[in-house]
């Protein structure tokens, strides 16, 4: 069953003419679509040809996103598919991936059975998937019949007009993320904004700060911003001298960045601090909290949210909100899902961090490339406080996401993530 492909030259086209005009609306459409259907094979070549540029490992990027693509059973089985896929390589176009795309949703199995097909039976699941994949597969495909070989090879050497293709990753120079979490999180909080920036052919990891996440130090124990940033400096120390990356941090994640950018400068390309603490020479990433939560004096006496790691008779060394009060401070916007994930998963924050005044200077970190994304819902780090911060510290570019809660890669993953690529765009 299925779509049937034919194979006819101009002229030939014009001599049925007559039986064109007996055709029936539903089969027009049908030969419209199944033509389109060919075309869109030479799209994937075209942009297989074009991912012979990119760096890295193609086999790598896909088989990171495979996990968000469905698995789809083989349908074809004939011979000659060295020969055919080498013609067909070599007669690669492509068409406008929007009119593509909108024939790939509209429940044609003929198209998608071609797409799976050039992709070994695995497809995006969304435009952006779609259009900005690294490369389909780099070894021939299985065969198909005959007959489809002949259709497809006789409608690819038409004079199609070659349309737009998406050239997203040839205008991001650098490709790694490095995304920091905040407090009480871990990297596990960025699952969905690193398959969104896989999918799109980039290279994010996400890293657990000292005695968060997996990592299993105690996290009473760390009392400096040097110690709970180390997992981040280790990774940029080990980077190769010709490399840089675009940090990202979130909420006191932000305290990270701002130290990378005084100590590691030369190995940052961008900094992006999403509703974080952006803050000047001598503030404490406290500070930034203060409207909310009091004055550091009051909060280290009186919050009932500390932790006495070495006794109560000592001073506090780390800090952990209720779990209803996380939910309405951090989570007000999230699917309940990613509450439900981040419940489980949340540990104390170490306290000295926070609590300590940060060196910055204008020779180093005065010139890194700043970023700020503001949360507009947001109930732990309020728009004003944020706009407060922008505006005592001006970055380089502000972008807001609306509807937001203080944790955007739950509430608003698809807008975060076309921020980052917007900003990892930037010249």
């Amino acid at each position: 069953m299925g779509n049937r492909f034919t194979c006819m030259t101009k002229k030939e086209t014009k001599d049925v003419g007559s039986r064109s005009k007996r055709m029936g609306r539903s089969q027009r459409k049908l030969v419209a679509e199944e033509d389109l259907h060919l075309q869109a094979l030479s799209m994937a070549l075209q942009q297989h040809q074009l991912s012979q540029r990119f760096e890295g490992s193609m086999s790598r990027r896909i088989g990171s996103t495979s996990s968000r693509r469905r698995n789809l059973s083989d349908s074809f089985s004939v011979n000659k598919q060295v020969q055919w896929w080498e013609q067909l390589h070599s007669t690669g176009q492509a068409i406008a991936e929007k009119c593509i795309w909108k024939k790939y949703m509209a429940n044609s199995p003929c198209f998608q059975k071609q797409m799976q097909f050039i992709y070994q039976y695995t497809y995006p699941t969304s435009l952006p998937a779609l259009c900005r994949l690294s490369c389909p597969v780099l070894t021939p495909p299985k065969p198909c019949h005959r007959r489809l070989q002949n259709s497809i090879l006789c409608n690819l050497h038409r004079n199609h007009v070659v349309a737009y293709v998406p050239e997203i990753l040839e205008n991001i120079k650098i490709k790694k993320f490095v995304l920091i979490h905040g407090e009480g999180f871990g990297a596990w909080c960025w699952y969905k904004t690193v398959a969104l920036l896989e999918e799109s052919g980039l290279l994010p990891i996400a890293l657990d700060l000292t005695g968060s996440g997996i990592d299993l130090t105690d996290a009473n124990s760390v009392t400096t911003l040097a110690e709970y940033s180390k997992p981040l400096t280790d990774y940029l120390v080990n980077l190769p001298d010709d490399e840089k990356v675009i940090l990202i941090g979130h909420s006191i994640g932000g305290a990270c960045i701002s130290y990378a950018l005084e100590h590691y400068s030369e190995k940052i390309s961008k900094a992006i601090f999403l509703c974080a603490t952006m803050v000047t020479d001598g503030q404490r990433p406290f500070d930034v909290f203060a409207d909310e939560l009091g004055s550091a004096e009051h909060f280290m006496k009186e919050s009932k949210f500390l932790i006495h790691g070495n006794g109560k008779e000592k001073p506090p060394t780390g800090f952990m909100f209720e779990k209803e009060q996380m939910k309405g401070l951090y989570f007000n916007q999230s699917p309940s899902k990613d509450v439900a994930l981040a419940m489980v998963s949340m540990r104390p924050s170490p306290l000295g961090p926070i609590m300590e005044k940060l060196s910055l200077s204008p020779n180093k970190y005065g010139r890194g490339r700043r970023f700020y994304i503001q949360t507009l819902d947001d109930r732990a780090l309020s728009p004003d406080v944020q706009e407060k911060l922008v505006r005592e510290n001006p970055p380089e570019g502000v972008f807001k996401i609306k509807g937001s809660d203080h944790c955007p890669f739950f509430s608003k993953p698809q807008s975060l993530h076309k921020i980052l690529v917007e900003i990892a765009q930037i010249p």
